[in-house]
């Protein structure tokens, strides 16, 4: 089997060096995961997170289904980052 190789990961805005991505919590009870709305860079990240959450307010639930509100996590270990989000 060949190894995968590292691949770079881009800002959706501008396609710069992504380091950020911006995700909401999903579960319908059964499974959960991490829904992504937007990979960013450091510039991009006010922005693209403000555009993640007025899609956020427009998403329709299932029935036991939750959906957290958008937040910013860093790339590599997926940590959030509160500090990031004012």
């Amino acid at each position: 089997m060949t190894p995968l190789l590292p691949y770079p990961v881009c800002c959706t805005a501008c396609g710069q060096p992504a380091g950020f991505k911006v995700a909401a919590r999903w579960s319908d009870g059964a499974t959960a995961e991490l829904k992504t709305y937007a990979l960013s860079c450091l510039a991009c990240l006010a922005v693209q997170l403000a555009k993640a959450r007025v899609r956020w307010a427009a998403c329709r639930r299932a029935e036991g289904e939750t959906l957290d509100l958008p937040a910013v996590y860093e790339l590599g270990g997926l940590a959030r980052r509160a500090d990031l989000e004012m």
